[in-house]
């Protein structure tokens, strides 16, 4: 029986349309031969497939001004695909595991994450398995917990911090530094899984460490019986009245009119449960004036937009793509408060209902 290919990285990209000069939201899958991309997450058959057998990849790529953090895969057959990142490190993590896919194609190999045992000089006394038994051992080993966080409640489960505890009060290791070593060998040989954003994203390369010594980082034995509850994959119908997420950022910033094109002052509220980014009229009034789903959107920092009125200062645009296609154009007060809230929104849409 054929193997299915192994799915090494998958979110939400912007994608440009092969003929058009348009911008769509897929949720894209990088398999060991090619990439998938889907219209949206639980679509079960990909609206397209790029090959990656003599593909190469170009990064930072400047064919688009305005757009930022875009890499482009060209087939071997010549044709170009574009796809923009939300941030730099999303985009590096991408072209990161794309160039070590096709160099492992081109090499006759099977993509494999390294494994940290060489890379951080593990002693060889160190048997992961004998410890992984250990770790596991009902009285003296690391106790399962039932946790809660942004809404969802993790099953069978621990934190990153009782993982170094247990470390070090076992005398497995003589430093937490050294316990980080060994918990990112045990992460990457597969004794321990990552549960939540927190943690997913330190294993895939978006932290300084794969492993994190943090209480809000969760992970669990793969063979635990581990289950989330409070998510759900589906699109949820949200009422009017429902606006009892978490309030995770909330200002004023500059907003571009879908008919006439204009800006407008207008403050934002950005909610966790349900996914959605509400905005008002600054001078006050407490129904909003519209509301853009979160669930499911991508967004963009870009560069200055032609046809618009500039406000003083450039690079501080970013755009919203929604799961329906409509795009929304936002201006930020500087730099690093578009920065924040391009990340805020960006956990929300990965994270809220």
């Amino acid at each position: 029986m054929e193997r299915e290919p192994t799915r090494i990285r998958e979110g939400y990209l912007v994608k440009k349309g092969s003929m058009f000069n348009t911008w769509k939201p897929m949720w894209v899958v990088l398999l060991e031969d090619g990439i998938e991309f889907y219209k949206r997450k639980a679509d079960n058959s990909p609206k397209g497939m790029i090959p990656l057998k003599g593909s190469c990849i170009n990064s930072p790529c400047q064919d688009f001004g305005r757009r930022m953090f875009v890499f482009k895969l060209t087939a071997a057959k010549q044709q170009d695909h574009f796809f923009q990142a939300a941030y730099l490190e999303e985009r590096d993590a991408w072209v990161r595991d794309i160039k070590k896919a096709i160099h492992c194609i081109d090499g006759g190999q099977r993509f494999a994450r390294k494994s940290t045992r060489k890379s951080i000089r593990l002693p060889e006394t160190i048997n992961l398995s004998a410890l992984y038994i250990l770790m596991k051992d009902p009285e003296k080993g690391i106790k399962e917990l039932k946790l809660e966080k942004d809404k969802r409640v993790y099953n069978h489960c621990f934190t990153g911090t009782c993982v170094i505890d247990w470390l070090v009060s076992s005398n497995s290791i003589r430093n937490r530094k050294e316990g980080l070593l060994l918990a990112s060998s045990l992460l990457s040989e597969g004794y321990l899984q990552p549960a939540g954003d927190t943690s997913k994203a330190a294993a895939e390369g978006l932290s300084d460490t794969p492993f994190l010594d943090l209480s809000d980082a969760y992970y669990y034995f793969p063979d635990s019986g581990f289950f989330c509850e409070g998510y759900s994959s589906d699109d949820d119908v949200v009422l009017k009245e429902e606006f009892r997420g978490t309030i995770v950022k909330q200002g004023c910033l500059l907003k571009q009119g879908h008919r006439r094109k204009n800006w407008k002052v207008r403050k934002f509220v950005l909610r966790d449960d349900p996914a959605y980014l509400h905005y008002y009229d600054p001078a006050g009034g407490e129904e909003p004036l519209g509301a853009i789903h979160l669930r499911g959107c991508v967004v963009t920092a870009v560069e200055d937009m032609p046809d618009t009125k500039k406000y003083d200062v450039d690079n501080i645009l970013f755009e919203i793509i929604t799961a329906n296609e409509i795009h929304y154009y936002l201006q930020a007060a500087s730099s690093t408060e578009r920065s924040e809230w391009i990340k805020a929104i960006q956990t929300v849409a990965r994270t809220g209902k």
